[in-house]
């Protein structure tokens, strides 16, 4: 969906206060750069870089900025589609805790993420996951052939995106009008928090597992997008 200014800030902290694993577990907790470590400037912390979603539209701008005291990052789309990605392999069950703070500055008009045609959101944050993609079935196959054309970019096996909708209620869950493999859930919905900052956490595991039916298998990215 075409826009002509929607900006947000997001996001202060990803996967922070993870679970604390058990003493014979060798894992070590997930490592992701945060925007707050950062100095104001279109430079990002090591470890996120830009994912264009189509050949046919320009980047969205992303740069870090101050806001009251502490540095965030800043997107700014205008008929663009492009997100930041930070690639991590994760264990959603022994670390499920995600967190996150997000303001966006307005909804966007018209935007209804049940619809296909006018799916969109000023913010998301989205996790991929690791699989067996033999386990697709042909729509899904044909879907990620599409994908690969459009964007030169590999379909991952799951896509779980945090949403931020205009109507639909919050914890409803979304699947994408093109593939099973891409599920949305609501985190926030309408006007309420538009213009402030607002803290979320969610339990990674248990929201793959109602979205997908299926225990979650390793996190391979955590991204943003406007």
């Amino acid at each position: 969906m075409f826009r002509s200014a929607c900006s947000l800030a997001a996001i202060a902290a990803l996967l922070a206060g993870c679970a604390v694993l058990p003493p014979e577990e060798p894992e070590a907790p997930p490592a992701l750069a945060r925007f707050s470590l950062g100095s104001p400037g279109p430079e990002l912390p090591l470890g996120w870089r830009s994912l264009k979603l189509s050949r046919f539209k320009k980047s969205t701008d992303y740069r870090l900025v101050d806001d009251a005291g502490r540095t965030v990052v800043h997107a700014h789309a205008d008929s663009a589609a492009s997100g930041l990605v930070h690639d991590i392999d994760v264990d959603p069950g022994a670390f499920p805790v995600l967190r996150w703070r997000w303001k966006v500055a307005s909804l966007i008009p018209g935007a209804d993420n049940t619809v296909g045609h006018a799916e969109d959101s000023p913010v998301r944050v989205i996790l991929t996951f690791a699989g067996d993609k033999a386990r697709w079935d042909f729509p899904d196959r044909l879907f990620a052939t599409q994908v690969r054309m459009l964007s030169g970019h590999e379909l991952p096996y799951a896509t779980l995106i945090y949403i931020w909708e205009n109507r639909a209620a919050k914890e409803t869950i979304i699947a994408n009008a093109h593939t099973s493999r891409v599920k949305m859930i609501v985190v926030r919905s309408g006007k309420e928090g538009v213009g402030r900052w607002c803290e979320e956490t969610r339990n990674l595991h248990d929201d793959y597992l109602r979205a997908f039916g299926e225990e979650p298998p390793r996190v391979t990215s955590v991204g943003i997008m406007t």
